[in-house]
């Protein structure tokens, strides 16, 4: 752990000496939803293979790198791309992001993904606000020492999913005329994705939607004392929904096709949050 602590201390100065700037928000974009980075002003960009101990995503639909400056009126920093769990690097590695997110000064952490449909209210294209989750991943990033710097031993998880965060979403969501949904998501390690009887098995254990990420995101977040608002794109039918196979082309293909809703939505929440 205290190579951790290193790192993480290491990519906080690397970060500072490229951008002044003191994110407010911190925004993690997931599989095809890295576009909003792109609007991002005064920005400055540095790749996650610059910054000590950050992994770089292998996966399509990731750029990698961090951007800071300014959307929406609000001083962001924003991980276009994240790591995932199944890419073989270690759960702290991949809290590694959030962890920076907070050590430069961000307050709130607006976690996205692109998650399969488990329930029957969800169709591909929806936008889904997570209400809690399901962590079936096998691990977590706070297993091990806890040096109180990063959080407490045991962090409370009950309102991981901030629940005001959420109803902002909501009001924000209903100025714009966009519909979302609200649910509980699940995360398995991946890379392969559930077969018919996992998500079957999922649903009646209270899961609405599924992925293979953003539960160590959230962990480590609540742990470091941020605010989280998580969002899912309903990127496509769990298996055993429909007849069509699973790909991440799928995923990629829907992700685009929600580019106005969720570029109107996130920047309608950035520019309410208080």
């Amino acid at each position: 752990m205290s190579n951790v602590i290193d790192q993480l201390e290491l990519a906080t100065q690397l970060v500072q000496a490229r951008s002044p700037l003191r994110p407010r928000v911190g925004l993690v974009l997931g599989s095809g939803l890295g576009f909003l980075a792109d609007r991002v002003e005064e920005a400055v960009a540095i790749g996650y293979a610059e910054i000590p101990g950050f992994p770089v995503s292998t996966v399509a639909g990731h750029a990698s790198r961090l951007v800071l400056g300014r959307l929406a009126g609000q001083k962001v920093a924003v991980m276009q791309g994240r790591f995932h769990y199944y890419e073989g690097y270690p759960m702290e590695r991949i809290a590694l992001g959030v962890r920076l997110l907070a050590r430069l000064g961000a307050e709130t952490v607006i976690i996205t993904n692109a998650a399969g449909g488990i329930s029957s209210r969800l169709q591909p294209g929806d936008l889904m606000l997570i209400s809690d989750h399901i962590n079936l991943m096998g691990s977590n990033p706070l297993i091990g020492p806890n040096p109180d710097s990063l959080g407490p031993r045991f962090p409370d998880m009950s309102n991981a999913y901030d629940a005001g965060l959420r109803a902002l979403a909501r009001r924000v969501a209903d100025k714009l005329g966009i519909t979302v949904r609200e649910g509980v998501y699940t995360a398995m390690t991946g890379p392969s994705y559930e077969t018919p009887a996992e998500v079957r098995l999922l649903g009646a254990a209270g899961a609405d939607a599924v992925g293979m990420s953003t539960i160590p995101e959230v962990i480590a977040a609540v742990h470091a004392g941020l605010k989280v608002l998580g969002i899912s794109c309903i990127s496509n039918l769990a298996a055993g929904r429909s007849d069509r196979p699973l790909s991440h082309e799928e995923v990629e293909e829907t992700a685009a096709g929600v580019h106005d809703k969720f570029t109107r939505l996130l920047l309608g929440i950035l520019e309410e949050i208080a």
